[in-house]
């Protein structure tokens, strides 16, 4: 029979008290038994009974002599007395007990009598060593005198021990004597360095504590005599503190109250809670810059001239930037500007201000705002609070040094409303030039002036920006860039920059023209260059292995073959102009954040009852315009009206899986169904954007730069777009309007004109015809 133990240390010739949780009456049966052999087989973990499997136990156990059996409130108490170490095989686990097969191991008596009364004698010793560290400890060592035996002496101890379960095991299946002793010794001897130590950490910190309190009660008593001597008034100690603040050219307030904290600092001990606090604030106040430095005056052929060495395009921005540098330098009365640049991601929008720094010797801070939905991180913790620190705003001048720096809020639009306040709110008072001369932090709590700073905020979009925090903002519009753009932009900058980073030069790798505009167009999908530097720098880093192995000559070339085989299969693919369109199918324009694209407008009938499907998971506002497209189309066109009621038609737009939305598709509606009806193909090499109403005006639309890009790109010859964006068409790259015969229209008729080659009298209505064949043949001829 088989008894279970966790977390013991049994030996030969040790006598042992047992507690047992439950017994069944089988057990209590066998364990009765004098014949019956008992044996106890430790755990490898804890487990319950019910739990247990053979792989459980692990193999060594000892026999048990069962002397006596207590029955008790809970449980069962037996008195056992240990007999031979033995192995345990094949165990079995029934619902009465556990038993196994035993094979005697004998123990390994490798020391004499003599060297066993030395191992004791030592292992006293070291009890005796602990037991005086503590009081009344004499009855533990006269225990540990009366043990005459080393198997007992070790099982005695150990269960005072903070040994493992795996250590305790060990001890029990060595059956070496010397070397279960040994084993002990190093057991033991760890406790007595772990226990010694601890009481030397515990007596260094009472003689630290009761130093500290020697002092302070010290420092006490020298007060009182101090201001006794100073008539009631404490020696200044600080002078450090007080000649910065004297010399850090604050305002009177603001000295006042800064030499205010000193005195209660002054008059606090540093032993104090209050004392680090207020030393603190005082670095804080310090620390910051209260005197605005000379400034020098602006060069603008200097910023225009750094602006275009730094950035590739972008003139319009440019532009606008230059401007207000100049009024910046003409203006006496100079309040900090407050700029917002909205862009497409990956379109220097954060370099621009780095480079407006740089243009007008200003020192640069960045802070990053994305995420943020703490209010405390613009505007502090107050004081009262634990581990309280400045706002970013004030410790980005404290860091910066200066009055005036350039500071850009990155990521503005990604501010987020959480449970501790809104962020965007308290950014109000930062770009209010009204207000921020007098902004004041919640830990500093004092007015300080942030109007001579220039603010560059930047942005994806701006429609998550809170209306009145987008009105103290002059937002400039950073447009994606073109492929023209991006081609120098790769040539002259990307390229030199990703082979610098990568310890290469031109005599290492060269990238073909050809190659560089196959990347853009067939690697990259996006309005920026971003994605355009990662597969440079893959290149880069091929080229570096290749350069290393020197499998192949000076300089690499990068053709457009070796594209795929290197940068793998192209991610962008972009739809292009047909040679031919059927009836139904006609040629829009759309915007995306990265960049313009073309899309087709599809519209089919077929036998009905008049219904209008509509597909391509298009919003609310762009199925809005497929039913005034069919409206107007009911409405102008002298048609027969039967075939509408007999008829389904079925308007569809291609890449199902992508969003689509906004007005701009309407004339591109219009006419897939004006088509379709009169059964003339529209030019599959003619484009067209803008909204109509059901007047059957054609209204001005939005992105026009990006849609007419896009149009040249894939092969359009011919662009309708609204007469009112003419004034759009000067943002317009030369290369993509020297490719493009551009037409305005005003109104449908216009359209109708342009692609069915239909005329009709402007804004006619013409009546319902209950038969219509005559007219539909002289439109069809």
């Amino acid at each position: 029979m088989i008894l279970p133990i966790i977390d013991l240390v049994l030996l030969p010739g040790m006598k042992h008290t047992l507690r047992l949780n439950q017994l069944n009456k089988e057990e209590l049966k066998l364990l009765s038994d004098e014949n019956q052999q008992v044996i106890a087989l430790p755990l490898k973990s804890s487990q319950s009974k019910k739990d247990m499997k053979a792989d459980d136990f692990h193999k060594v156990g000892f026999i048990l002599e069962v002397t006596g059996i207590t029955t008790l409130e809970k449980g069962f108490q037996l008195q056992v007395k240990v007999k031979d170490q033995v192995e345990v095989s094949e165990i079995e686990i029934s619902k009465n007990y556990i038993n196994g097969k035993v094979v005697s191991v004998p123990e390994n008596i490798d020391m004499n009598e003599k060297s066993q009364k030395e191992m004791m004698d030592y292992i006293k010793g070291i009890s005796h060593e602990i037991a005086a560290k503590f009081r009344d400890s004499d009855h533990i060592t006269k225990v540990v005198d009366e043990i005459d035996d080393l198997n007992r002496l070790i099982g005695h101890i150990s269960q005072f021990l903070p040994l493992s379960n795996e250590e305790k095991y060990a001890l029990m299946e060595t059956a070496s004597l010397k070397e279960r002793s040994l084993m002990f010794i190093d057991y033991f001897l760890r406790m007595k360095e772990s226990l010694q130590l601890q009481i030397e950490m515990a007596e260094r910190f009472s003689d630290k504590a009761n130093k500290n309190y020697r002092e302070a009660a010290l420092r006490e008593q020298l007060k009182v005599i101090q201001e006794e001597l100073n008539e009631g008034k404490p020696e200044k100690k600080d002078k450090d503190y007080r000649n910065r603040i004297l010399s850090a050219h604050m305002p009177e307030d603001i000295q006042a109250a800064a030499l205010e904290e000193l005195d209660k600092m002054e008059s606090q001990g540093p032993s104090s809670s209050e004392y680090n606090v207020i030393r603190n604030y005082l670095d804080l106040i310090v620390g910051l810059p209260w005197q605005l430095g000379d400034e020098k005056p602006i060069n603008i052929g200097e910023a225009r001239r750094i602006l275009n060495e730094q950035h590739y395009g972008l003139d319009k921005v440019k532009d606008r930037i230059i401007q207000q540098l100049a009024v910046m330098h003409l203006r006496k009365n100079k309040k900090g500007l407050i700029l917002l640049l909205v862009g497409p991601p990956g379109t220097g929008k954060t370099s621009l201000g780095k480079s407006i720094a740089q243009a007008l010797d200003r020192k640069y801070v960045r802070l990053s705002l994305g995420g943020i939905r703490d209010e405390a991180e613009i505007r502090g913790h107050r004081r009262t609070y634990v581990g309280a620190l400045p706002g970013r705003i004030i410790q980005s001048i404290k860091n910066a040094g200066v009055m005036n720096p350039v500071m850009v809020l990155d990521e503005i639009d990604k501010l987020m409303v959480g449970y501790s306040g809104d962020p965007a709110s308290a950014l109000l008072e930062v770009l209010d030039p009204e207000q921020n001369n007098t902004f004041t932090d919640h830990y500093l709590d004092l007015p300080y002036d942030l109007s001579n700073v220039l603010f560059i905020a930047t942005a994806n979009s701006v429609e998550s920006i809170p209306r009145p925090l987008l009105d103290r903002m002059e937002v400039i519009q950073v447009s994606s860039y073109t492929t023209s753009e991006k081609f120098h932009i790769g040539k002259n900058h990307l390229i030199p920059e990703s082979l610098s980073e990568h310890g290469l030069t031109v005599d290492d790798i060269q990238i073909e023209d050809e190659t560089l505009h196959r990347i853009i167009s067939d690697y990259t999908l996006e309005a920026g260059v971003r994605g355009l530097k990662k597969q440079l720098n893959t290149l880069a880093r091929v080229t570096t292995e290749k350069v290393i192995l020197g499998d192949e000559p000076k300089p690499l070339i990068i053709t457009v073959e070796s594209l795929q085989e290197i940068l793998g299969r192209q991610v962008s693919r972009h739809d292009l102009a047909q040679d031919y369109n059927p009836p139904g199918v006609v040629t829009g324009l759309a915007w995306t954040p990265v960049g313009g694209e073309i899309l087709f407008i599809e519209a089919t009938d077929m036998p009905g009852n008049g219904d209008v499907i509509i597909t391509g998971q298009l919003g609310d506002v762009m199925k809005e315009s497929a039913k005034i497209s069919l409206s107007l189309l009911k409405s102008r066109l002298p048609i027969n009206t039967v075939p509408f009621k007999e008829k389904d038609l079925h308007i569809h737009v291609p890449s199902g899986s992508v969003p689509k939305d906004g007005p701009s598709a309407g004339i591109a509606l219009f006419t897939a169904l004006a088509s379709l009806v009169t059964g003339i193909p529209v030019s599959g090499k003619l484009a067209m954007t803008g909204e109509i109403t059901l007047r059957g005006l054609v209204l001005p639309i939005g992105g026009l730069k990006e849609k007419l890009i896009a149009a040249q790109r894939a092969g359009i010859k011919k662009a309708l777009i609204p007469k009112d964006n003419a004034v759009d068409l000067k943002d317009i790259p030369e290369e993509v309007i020297s490719q493009l015969e551009v037409i305005q229209v005003e109104t449908i008729e216009d359209v109708l004109r342009e692609t069915l080659m239909i005329s009709l009298p402007r804004a006619a209505i013409v009546p319902w015809l209950k038969d219509g064949s005559d007219m539909q043949a002289d439109i069809k001829r």
